[in-house]
C-alpha cells in the first residue's frame, strides 16, 4: 500500500486518509465554514458560471484522443468514467466538493482540477453546504428543548456522511451550547466501506484538540445496507424510539436521486411509521428543467431527474410534505416533515 501524503497543507485546514484501491490518499476534510471551502455566491454569480460552463461543454465522443487519455489518467476522470450506469462512489463525490483549489498534487492533475471548477462540481459543493445548514436548522430547536439526550443522525446512503459532519460544525459555531454534556451518533446505512471509513477518519481529525468540534463525543457507525431492504433502517429507528434520542434524517445525492420510486415510498413509510415524532428527513433531489439536462449531458449515471413537483407528490403519498426547499442548478435540497 502507498500513501500519498498532503505537501502543501493550509492553515485551518484538517486533514485525513482515504482509502483508494491499493493506496490511501491524504485529503482535506471539508468543513463549509473554512473560507477554503465556503461558498457565498450571489444568484447571478452562479448562473454565470453555469453559462461558462454549458459554453464550453463538450460530449466523450467529441473530444480528441489525447484530450481522452488526460481524462482517463485524472483521478476525477477514471470515477466518472467508471461510474457508468451506476452511481459515483462516495470519495469521487467527495472529491467533487473538496474545490480545484484543495485537490493536493499528490494525486490531482490540471484535468481534475478543471473538472473540480466546473458548474457541475460547484452545484455538488453547494449542495454539500445546503444540506449541512437545512440539517442544523432542523436540530437546533430539538436540541434546546431535550438538554443532554443523545443526538443520532441517521444518514441513507451516506459515503462519508460529510452533510452530518457539517451540521455538527455549524451547530458548534451557531449554538455553542446545544452539543455540551451530548453524545453524538452518525449512523451511516450505506452498502460500500470505503466512505464511511473515509467519514470515521474525518471525524476524529475534527473532534482533535485543535478541531473545529473538538471535546465533542461523537462517532460514526457504518451499517452495511442496501436501501431496497428498509430492514436495517427500520431497526435503526426502533433503536432511536427506545434510547429517547433527538434524530434527523439525511441522503445527499442518493436515495432521492437515484432510487425508485418504490425504494422512495418504502423507506419514506418506514421513517413515517418509526422515526421520533420530531423527526425531520432532508435529501436532494435532481431538477428535471432544461439547465439541469444540459448539465447532465454526456453523463451516464444512474440517476432519476424527477424535479421537485414529481417528487413532492410522491413524498404526500408517503405522509411527507417539503417544509423548505433550495434550489440550485443540479439539484434541490428539501427538508421534509411529516404532513398533518
Amino acid at each position: 500500500m502507498s500513501t500519498h501524503l498532503e505537501k502543501n497543507r493550509k492553515p485551518g485546514v484538517h486533514y485525513a486518509l482515504a482509502p483508494h484501491g491499493p493506496d490511501e490518499l491524504e485529503l482535506p476534510v471539508i468543513d463549509v465554514t473554512h473560507p477554503a471551502f465556503a461558498l457565498a455566491l450571489t444568484e447571478e454569480e452562479i448562473a454565470a458560471r453555469v453559462a461558462s460552463s454549458l459554453a464550453e461543454q463538450r460530449s466523450f465522443d467529441e473530444l480528441p484522443p489525447q484530450a481522452l487519455r488526460l481524462l482517463r489518467e485524472s483521478i476525477l476522470g477514471r470515477g466518472i468514467a467508471g461510474s457508468a450506469g451506476r452511481f459515483l462512489s462516495g470519495l469521487s463525490t467527495y472529491l467533487l466538493k473538496v474545490g480545484p483549489d484543495n485537490l493536493g498534487d499528490a494525486y490531482a492533475t490540471p484535468v481534475d482540477r478543471r473538472i473540480a471548477a466546473s458548474a457541475q462540481a460547484l452545484s455538488v459543493r453547494l449542495r454539500l453546504q445546503d444540506m449541512a445548514t437545512l440539517l442544523a436548522e432542523a436540530l437546533a430547536p430539538c436540541l434546546a428543548a431535550a438538554a443532554g439526550r443523545p443526538l443520532r443522525f441517521v444518514n441513507i446512503a451516506g459515503g462519508p456522511a460529510m452533510d452530518s459532519l457539517n451540521a455538527l460544525i455549524l451547530l458548534r459555531r451557531d449554538h455553542p451550547q446545544a452539543l455540551a454534556g451530548r453524545r453524538v451518533w452518525i449512523d451511516v446505512l450505506d452498502q460500500d466501506a470505503d466512505g464511511p471509513a473515509f467519514g470515521a477518519r474525518a471525524l476524529a481529525a475534527l473532534t482533535a484538540p485543535g478541531g473545529p468540534l473538538a471535546a465533542i463525543d461523537a462517532q460514526l457507525l457504518p451499517i452495511r445496507s442496501n436501501w431496497s431492504d428498509t430492514g436495517p433502517l427500520r431497526h435503526l429507528l426502533r433503536e432511536l424510539r427506545t434510547v429517547g434520542a433527538v434524530a434527523v434524517g439525511s441522503s445527499e445525492g442518493g436515495l432521492f436521486e437515484y432510487g425508485s420510486d418504490a425504494d422512495i415510498a418504502a423507506n419514506l413509510d418506514c421513517l413515517r411509521d418509526e422515526a421520533p415524532d420530531h423527526f425531520v428527513m432532508t435529501g436532494s433531489v435532481t431538477r428535471d428543467d432544461e439547465t439541469s439536462r444540459r448539465l447532465r449531458r454526456g453523463s451516464s449515471h444512474a440517476i432519476r431527474p424527477r424535479g421537485l413537483e414529481v417528487f413532492r407528490a410522491l413524498a404526500a403519498r408517503g405522509g411527507w410534505r417539503i417544509a423548505r426547499a433550495v434550489p440550485r442548478p443540479l439539484s434541490d435540497q428539501v427538508a421534509l416533515v411529516r404532513a398533518p
